[in-house]
């Protein structure tokens, strides 16, 4: 190939290659002939070997060899080769590169050139790559065109000026009367521009805002009102609507002026109202203008009346066949449903249907919006959509579903059997994917509603009948079928139909939960708790239980083993004390099981600085008792555990007790039972006992006898006790 083909033939070449390698032996070798014509000094062809470079660029070659011929073409005075360096340096430079400053200069002389087009070249440059270092020196130059004539380089030099103040925000200053004077335009380019540089202005600087705020409402208003009352322009209509996108930048700079500003807003309120009402929505841009108008009218302080319009239009654009405007709308409604909540139920027919459309984010927007739209007036009809909709929708959407059933069920639930029922059609329906905290929850929930006791347990004995693959229905199942076997077993049940239930049908129930494959180990825990309690709860099978479990006890699973061995033990030696260790939870309620858990956080914390050096942590601290553990090691095999207890009230505490059960053996190493130090006052009395429970572990009882008047007790129990490590 020739040094002098066209640009032409070479993109005809590049296209007719059969294979890459052959596209890149074309590539090569025009490169080539490029770089030889670049070293010559008289070359005429510049501008066209340059824009055959730019080409191969634009495919994604190495093009770097031709920075500094986009230097030199610029300095030149002949318009076309000016144009192609410019275009060059735009595409081959940026504000990264040390070249780039090599063409402040000519950027600048070109600025004050007598052709309009050279400067236009100049401005585009600025605008697409000029560094800080550029927009700092050649400010002076943009701020002095921005009150030209030539309205052709005004509406330029705008937007050259938008690019200066994000690179460099203390320059802002320098364009702000300039940019105020630029509004009495009547170029919509000039006003396009302005409008955009005022709005990065008044982002970029409260103080401009104000300014703004004061001067320049009104003139946007009368130059918006002008767009929307005006005729026909057929050098501005855009499918029936006058300069939509001048009329969006407007709006937008209406926003942020009105935000938070009530006499702004008050100003701008007709306007809002005219173009809501006027503007054509059966377009895509007449859409976009009603879109800007709506957020315009949520975001400023707006009349009710208008709130409610601004509602409206966003229940339309749900109607709309196009799913981006759908999307949209359910985005804003989102945003506003907690401060305009009414004004969002009356479409919440239609935000219902968006369920079922086949856009996935379409779904998800519409699921969120549901989900915010549940109150206690229409909580069962949503909550029956929403499960509706939990039944067939994808498995992305499952868990967020469900979880959002549960705290609308939470909050809102018209009574506990409702409740109930709900979280276990969930569950029913996509167990598998709820949260971790559903079952202590439900469990909690059933334990604290006791006259739904046989109900449940009935309806959850029927569940586990019909499908073991949800495990936390599984779970929750089994411990109901544990706490209330006795209630299954009767039979009687008035809130639904009874059921005539065999000690030997509930056992072989919970067998297969043991031995199903589908039951993950704690689901097996469950089953294996819930068949020791039966053994207190039933009278004929207690031997078949005793198997069961004895079964587990050399199980491969080390959590299912240890309870096993503890169930046997129950069994074997402490078998009066089974009917009393086994008897039925009591009621949990919500503050206690809170506290409950910040002393075990606490203790957790405790014994993770264990391995520290000699720490000292606070592990209860309520109704002015405190409890404080350290620990300090006595050697290399000898840790040293102090637990101190006082009380900081004005009023006496009696009877406190404390109870620490440790472990015999810990990490295959003896520990011994540890010594408790007590703060107390001299007349009080203290006795203890060493009380042995099963072959594990010593427990010492600690009791502090205070003679004072109110009484209050503190029960506190280390599971475990750590050893040397």
């Amino acid at each position: 190939m020739s040094p002098s083909v066209p640009l032409q033939e070479m993109i005809r070449a590049i296209r007719s290659a059969r294979t890459q390698c052959e596209e890149r032996g074309v590539i090569q070798r025009e490169c080539a002939a490029i770089r030889a014509q670049f070293r010559q000094t008289d070359n005429g062809g510049r501008s066209h070997n340059l824009a055959k470079l730019l080409y191969v660029h634009m495919l994604g070659y190495p093009a770097h060899f031709g920075q500094m011929e986009c230097v030199r073409m610029i300095a030149s005075p002949r318009y076309s080769e000016k144009r192609v360096g410019y275009l060059g340096a735009m595409m081959l430079l940026d504000e990264k590169q040390d070249a780039s400053l090599l063409i402040t200069n000519s950027i600048k002389n070109d600025l004050s050139h007598s052709n309009q087009y050279v400067q236009s070249l100049a401005l585009c440059t600025l605008a697409c790559m000029g560094s800080a270092e550029m927009c700092r020196d050649l400010a002076p130059e943009i701020d002095r065109l921005l009150r030209s004539s030539n309205s052709y380089i005004k509406k330029k030099a705008a937007l050259c000026a938008v690019h200066i103040v994000r690179k460099v925000h203390e320059l802002g200053e320098l364009f702000v009367p300039s940019a105020r004077s630029l509004l009495s335009e009547k170029n919509h380019g000039v006003l396009h521009g302005a409008v955009v540089l005022i709005t990065e202005l008044c982002e970029r600087s409260p103080e401009t805002l104000e300014r703004f705020r004061k001067v320049s409402v009104p003139d946007l208003v009368q130059i918006m009102k002008g767009l929307v009352i005006s005729g026909y322009s057929p050098d501005h209509d855009v499918a029936g609507v006058s300069d939509p996108f001048l009329q969006v930048r407007i709006l937008r700079l209406l926003r942020i002026l009105g935000r938070n500003n009530e006499a702004a807003s008050d100003a701008m309120n007709d306007l809002l109202a005219q173009v809501a009402t006027n503007t054509d929505s059966t377009k895509t841009v007449g859409n976009a203008v009603l879109y800007e108008t709506v957020l315009s009218v949520l975001d400023i302080k707006s009349e009710s009346g208008l709130r409610v319009l601004a509602v409206n239009i966003l229940g339309r654009f749900l109607l709309n066949n196009d799913r981006n405007i759908r999307y949209i709308a359910m985005t804003s409604l989102q945003k506003i449903v907690s401060t305009d909540h009414n004004a969002v139920q009356r479409h919440r027919g239609t935000i219902v249907d968006c369920l079922k459309d086949q856009d996935a984010s379409v779904k998800r927007r519409a699921l969120e919006l549901s989900l915010a739209l549940v109150s206690a007036s229409n909580i069962r009809s949503m909550m029956k959509e929403l499960l509706i909709f939990l039944s067939s929708c994808p498995p992305e959407l499952r868990a967020h579903a469900a979880s959002g059933i549960f705290n609308a069920a939470e909050r809102y639930a018209p009574s506990k059997r409702w409740h109930i029922d709900t979280i276990l059609h969930v569950l029913t329906t996509a167990g598998g994917d709820v949260r971790d905290e559903t079952v202590p929850n439900l469990i909690q929930l059933i334990t604290n509603t006791s006259e739904l006791h046989c109900y449940t347990v009935h309806k959850l004995y029927r569940a586990l009948l019909t499908d073991i693959s949800q495990q936390p229905l599984v779970q929750v199942a089994c411990w109901c079928i544990g706490e209330y076997g006795d209630l299954l077993l009767k039979g009687e049940c008035q809130e639904t139909e009874a059921v005539q239930v065999t000690e030997d049908d509930v056992l072989d129930a919970l067998e297969i939960v043991l031995q199903s494959h589908m039951s993950t180990p704690t689901t097996r825990g469950f089953a294996l708790t819930a068949t020791m309690k039966l053994s207190t709860r039933i009278t004929d099978n207690v031997d078949r239980i005793r198997s069961v479990v004895s079964i587990y006890g050399s199980c491969i699973d080390v959590e299912l083993q240890q309870r096993a061995v503890e169930y046997n033990a129950l069994f074997k030696k402490y078998d009066h004390m089974r009917a009393a260790v086994l008897e039925r939870m009591p009621v949990i309620q919500k503050n206690s099981l809170a506290g409950l858990l910040h002393v075990f956080e606490s203790i957790q914390s405790f014994f993770m600085l264990l391995l520290a050096s000699a720490p000292t942590v606070t592990v209860y601290e309520k109704n002015g008792v405190t409890l404080t553990l350290s620990c300090e090691r006595q050697s290399e095999s000898g840790l040293t555990v102090t637990l101190t207890a006082s009380n900081s009230t004005d009023s006496d505490i009696s009877s406190f007790t404390l109870q620490a059960a440790v472990p015999k053996v810990c990490n295959k190493h003896p520990v011994y039972p540890p010594e408790l130090t007590a703060v107390k006052p001299p007349s009080n009395r203290i006795s203890y006992d060493n009380v042995e429970f099963g072959d594990k572990c010593t427990t010492q009882c600690y009791s502090e006898e205070y003679s004072r008047s109110n009484s209050s007790r503190v029960l506190m129990t280390l599971m475990k006790y750590l050893g040397t490590r």
